[in-house]
This record gives C-alpha cells, sequence and structure tokens, in this order.
C-alpha cells in the first residue's frame, strides 16, 4: 500500500503522444526495450535499463489496484452528488482529506484517465507483443472485464516481433480487444536501417505491417526525417514511400531527428560524421516523401520537432493527433511545405539548437 492508503501500481517513462496525456490508463505489461540498439536512441528512453517481461500475475494485479483506485473515486463523486462523474471537485474533495494523494501517481494516472472518459488504455513499454500471445491475450481479456468502458486498447510494437507473429496469434489479439499498434519504421531504406542498427530490414517491415492489417489491426508508423542527415535524404524519403505505399497504415507520424546525448549518432554529430539538413532541407526531404506517397492514410505532425512557421508566424502544420486526410489534402500538404520553404530559415527551428535535449 501507498503512503495515502491507495494499492499501487507500475508505471512505465513513455507513451505515444497520440495516446494523450492523461487519456490512456497505463498498463506496463514489459519493462523497457528488448532490443536497445537503435543508434537514435540505444534505450536512452529507458535510461538503459535490463529488459524485462513482467508476469502475467503481476499485470493482473496492477489491473485490480487501479479498479480499486477507481472505485475509490466514484465512492466519492458520488458521495459529493456528482453521480458518478469526475471532475475538479472530486479531486479537491479527496486531496483536502489526503494530502498525500498529491504525490501519488497511480491515483492522478487513473483519476486523469477517468475524467478523460475512460475509453483508452495502452500496453507499456516499448514492445508489449514480444510476450507470448496468450498471456498477452489473456491480460487484454482481464483488462477489458475490468473496465468495460475501454474501447481502444493499443500498444508500442517492433516490427521484427510482429513480423515473427503468426498471422492467427495477431488475429486472436484483435479479437481479445487489442485496437492498434504503434510501430518505429524510421526509414525504409535498407543501407538506412542497418547503418542505425534498427534490426529490421524494408522488407520485414512491410510484411510486419501487412500482417497486422491483415488480423484487422489499426497501425500507426513513425517516420524520422533527416535520419539519413544531408547524405541520405534522398534514398530515405523515397524509399520510406515505397515502404509505406505497400504497407498502407492508418497513421503516417512524422518525427524529425534529433540527436540525443548519449546515443551513437548524438556522438557521430559531434566529429562531424553526422551532418544536419537545414530547417529548408528536412521540408525537402518531407516533401519528397509526400509527393511519392500513393496510399490512403492520415499524416500527423504531432511532436514538437515540426516545428516549421508558416507566413503567418504561426505553426505551418496543425499539430493534432488525426492530422491530414491521405490522399485528399496531400495537395494541402504540398502546399504548405512550398510556404514553409519562402519563410526564412531563422524564422524556422534549427535542430543544431535543440541538440542533445531530453527526448519528449
Amino acid at each position: 500500500m501507498a503512503s495515502a492508503g491507495l494499492p499501487t501500481f507500475e508505471i512505465g517513462p513513455i507513451r505515444p503522444p497520440s495516446e494523450g496525456g492523461g487519456n490512456s490508463l497505463l498498463v506496463r505489461v514489459t519493462r523497457n526495450c528488448p532490443w536497445g540498439r537503435c543508434k537514435f536512441c540505444s534505450a536512452t528512453l529507458y535510461h538503459k535499463a535490463r529488459f524485462e517481461l513482467r508476469s502475467a500475475v503481476d499485470i493482473k494485479s496492477d489491473i485490480e489496484a487501479m479498479a480499486s483506485i477507481a472505485a475509490m473515486i466514484k465512492r466519492e463523486s458520488i458521495r459529493l452528488g456528482y453521480g458518478g462523474m469526475v471532475n475538479d471537485a472530486v479531486a479537491i474533495a479527496l486531496i483536502q482529506r489526503d494530502q498525500a494523494l498529491q504525490r501519488h501517481a497511480p491515483f492522478a494516472t487513473v483519476f486523469n484517465w477517468l475524467a478523460s472518459g475512460a475509453k483508452t488504455a495502452f500496453l507499456q513499454d516499448a514492445d508489449s507483443l514480444i510476450m507470448r500471445s496468450g498471456e498477452l491475450q489473456e491480460i487484454i481479456q482481464h483488462l477489458r472485464t475490468t473496465f468495460p468502458s475501454l474501447e481502444r486498447i493499443t500498444s508500442y510494437a517492433r516490427a521484427k516481433t510482429v513480423f515473427r507473429k503468426g498471422q492467427d496469434e495477431l488475429k486472436q489479439l484483435r479479437e481479445a480487444g487489442l485496437s492498434r499498434l504503434h510501430i518505429g519504421l524510421e526509414t525504409g531504406d535498407d543501407e538506412l536501417l542497418a547503418l542505425v542498427d534498427k534490426g529490421v530490414t524494408s522488407e520485414q517491415h512491410i510484411e510486419a505491417g501487412r500482417k497486422a492489417k491483415a488480423a484487422g489491426l489499426q497501425l500507426s508508423l513513425y517516420v524520422m526525417p533527416d535520419l539519413g542527415g544531408r547524405r541520405f535524404w534522398q534514398q530515405h524519403a523515397r524509399n520510406t514511400a515505397r515502404v509505406l505505399n505497400a504497407i498502407q497504415p492508418d497513421y503516417i507520424r512524422s518525427r524529425p531527428f534529433i540527436p540525443r546525448d548519449g546515443t551513437p549518432l548524438y556522438d557521430d554529430y559531434l566529429t562531424g560524421n553526422f551532418v544536419l539538413s537545414s530547417p529548408h532541407e528536412r521540408l525537402a526531404e518531407i516533401e519528397l516523401l509526400v509527393q511519392e506517397l500513393d496510399l490512403s492514410s492520415r499524416l500527423c505532425f504531432d511532436h514538437f520537432g515540426n516545428s516549421w512557421r508558416g507566413k503567418s508566424g504561426r505553426p505551418l502544420f496543425k499539430l493534432d493527433y488525426e492530422g491530414y486526410e491521405l490522399p485528399a489534402e496531400k495537395q494541402l500538404v504540398l502546399q504548405l511545405i512550398k510556404e514553409g520553404l519562402t519563410v526564412d530559415e531563422s524564422h524556422h527551428i534549427h535542430t543544431r539548437d535543440i541538440v542533445g535535449m531530453p527526448r519528449l
């Protein structure tokens, strides 16, 4: 029991921004990353901690702890006359009664999730699907039974892990309640995939993506503009578009490359072996990528790294989680890029000015 008299549960360090602030209930299925060798990351997100599979018993215990906290919050809401509705007044009443709740992260997680509508959950950490499919299916089913309000359950996954899964396994996970996978494609260029030690090929990415889609799972793929710097930008853009066209993901999310302290690519940047593109050069790379896209998807710029400016001084792209519908808004995106290219580079954020910042 925590100091606030409430049960506690594990919370991992990250989740996709599109799983939204406190909107998703965070269920830690694994700890850290099973690969941890990508040269742009090298497990810095998880402080280079060892990867661990959590037991189904421990995960179910966490879900029960979440349910206990949720029940306490709803009881207080009913006592105050709000009929189970979760709002600021309920939070204030609970914290006034027990000041320790202000420092109780599990309470805050469950409260914010309830206040947002209790509709989504995210399975942490970096690759939940590496767990045995039967155990993961059991956990998802328990989660849905415990919280019937859930409409969406999502997870990060490595493409190599999905590639190794049987089609029936993926279908069973979908039937159990898994809704969407977030996968870091980063690039579709095999030379660049090898150089950054991603541990997967473009063809494995394609097969994994197609298998996930065939199982009925939504697919959110992350691409990393400027991962190849000035040297590889054209082949990076063209081959990434090739892979995306072959997969036809539901979402494409732009995560421009930023060298992070403690990673091999950061060291390469410091020694001059990796040359970052300028803001205009990055836009030109994205322009080439978008020109080559031939798919039905949503293209999203939901990250601060996409902070180019338009002529008005406002952000060039909308930064929401649904982005632009392709192909219907493809020409709009290309027009915006052309506008950004006419804005003096001094008005755009240059990556060199944020190099070494902790990854968000």
